[in-house]
């Protein structure tokens, strides 16, 4: 299997959040779980900026794709934060 291209902690600089293990962890911490039937970028945590930039790379199935299904999947609980 290939591995993604970006890493979460990649994937908070992008969105310009704090992209250290212990600001990520609390991250989902504090956002975690999302209800079932919203999308994640619908999510009210996220600025203006942010949701487009979710949206586009999942519709456009683009290079972060892959990292923010794992956010995605973090965030409705499917997995904890892998440690790296």
């Amino acid at each position: 299997m290939e591995s993604p291209l970006h890493s979460l902690p990649a994937l908070f600089k992008q969105l310009g959040l704090p992209d250290d293990p212990v600001s990520i962890e609390q991250f989902v911490a504090s956002h975690s779980p999302l209800k079932p039937d919203l999308k994640l970028a619908e999510a009210f945590f996220w600025s203006d900026a942010q949701k487009a930039f979710l949206r586009e790379e999942i519709l456009e199935d683009a290079d972060w794709a892959v990292v923010v299904d794992e956010l995605n999947l973090i965030l409705r609980g499917g997995r904890g934060v892998q440690k790296k």
